[in-house]
């Protein structure tokens, strides 16, 4: 039998985590030594007053239905959290929970875009801030991030046309893949742009509560004038360690997530009511677990740039996220290839640049998802590989 499969099916292919994955699998099965540095996933565990309202709800049958929204006592937790966390005030009608943010990127554009409509999206950037307005036959155009500008963009030199034309703009910082937080002048301008322009502002902010050097991470609600020009997503995956339960939010502009709650009423029955009751007690729980992680992401930043530079590849200390964006040392133009040396020489697994943007690269990406003596262990891995002596 021949199987016909849609045009957008096709053009997808498999991801590079799963490709990297086999790889892995296939070194670990003939003994191999592998340090696996290539996907998010936090390796520290939820805090144990979240288990367990996890476990005591999971307990109750009537906690086994449709949920179809959120629990009252969820958004009362997310509004408190944010005035605390942010001072941002929300209203009950500008937050609803998503079953992830990549979930959200996705169907985002569902909610804003009709076909032909015009996206910005960073390069690099995470995969699903393009993929999403590309599944609903959006077009995209890719804002360059620079390590001349400190990976930010120059708004001034989006050209006036696609300026006019974009139906909206996709921005996160602390960013994912190149690892740089923003200042607040860049707010201010980005709102005034998006004012100027009428273009709606999607903040992915993920990593607000993993940031380095003393900086303090924000909301993009914080600023003046966010609220009339775009929303926040902001997940519990990786400051709570929530990651398999799936659990995001969107917040901000009431007309945004009302229009984009009614769309997803059409697929979505609400996240499981246990979830939601884990959640609601990472919102309401203290918040010095969540710092003391944040020091011992830092420490595992320092361990692994500077052990890296110590044995002759320059990579800068990440100020903010959970991964290094290293440039590929000398000798090497190709992120893919090098990567795949890399694991074959080293058992070091991490992420080609190029798979977040032509702009990628030329550098790769490594979580710190390892401890300390095991993120020692790696770098003294590519050291005795001799691959950086190319």
């Amino acid at each position: 039998m021949t199987f016909e499969f849609s045009e957008k099916a096709n053009q997808i292919k498999e991801g590079i985590f799963a490709v990297l994955n086999t790889k892995k699998n296939e070194m670990e099965a003939h003994g191999k030594k592998t340090y696996n540095l290539s996907v998010g996933t936090p390796d520290f565990k939820p805090a144990p007053h979240i288990m367990e309202a996890v476990s005591e709800a999971a307990k109750d049958p009537k906690n086994y239905k449709y949920a179809l929204t959120e629990l009252p006592e969820l958004i009362e937790a997310m509004q408190n959290f944010y005035k605390r966390r942010f001072d941002v005030e929300l209203a009950a009608d500008e937050i609803m929970s998503l079953y992830g943010s990549q979930e959200g990127m996705a169907h985002l554009a569902w909610a804003l875009c009709n076909p032909g409509d015009l996206v910005l999206v960073p390069n690099p950037g995470y995969q699903i801030f393009r993929i999403g307005p590309q599944l609903c036959d959006a077009k995209v155009w890719q804002y360059p991030l620079l390590e001349e500008n400190n990976f930010l963009p120059i708004l001034s030199k989006i050209p006036e046309d696609v300026a006019k034309q974009a139906k909206y703009m996709v921005v996160s910082y602390p960013a994912n893949p190149i690892c740089r937080t923003a200042p607040e002048s860049f707010y201010r301008e980005l709102i005034a742009f998006a004012k100027k322009y009428n273009i709606i502002i999607l903040h992915d902010n993920a990593y607000s509560d993993i940031v380095y050097g003393g900086r303090k991470g924000g909301s993009f609600l914080q600023y003046e004038g966010a609220k009339e020009v775009g929303i926040e997503f902001y997940s519990l995956s990786k400051s709570f360690n929530y990651t398999g339960a799936r659990m995001s939010f969107a917040v901000g502009n009431r007309e945004i997530v009302q229009k984009f709650r009614a769309l997803r009423t059409q697929f979505d029955y609400g996240t499981f009511l246990p979830v939601q009751y884990g959640a609601a007690a990472a919102l309401n729980g203290p918040f010095d677990g969540v710092e003391k992680q944040c020091q011992l992401y830092e420490e595992r930043n320092h361990v692994l740039c500077g052990g890296l530079r110590e044995i002759g590849w320059n990579v800068p200390d990440s100020e903010g996220t959970m991964f290094v964006w290293a440039p590929l040392p000398e000798g090497y133009t190709n992120s893919e290839e090098f990567c795949v040396e890399l694991m074959e020489r080293s058992g070091v697994i991490c992420v080609p640049g190029s798979s977040f943007g032509s702009l990628g690269e030329g550098y790769v990406r490594m979580a710190l998802v390892l401890p300390p003596e095991e993120l020692k262990k790696a770098v003294e891995s590519i050291r005795v590989s001799g691959i950086l002596k190319k």
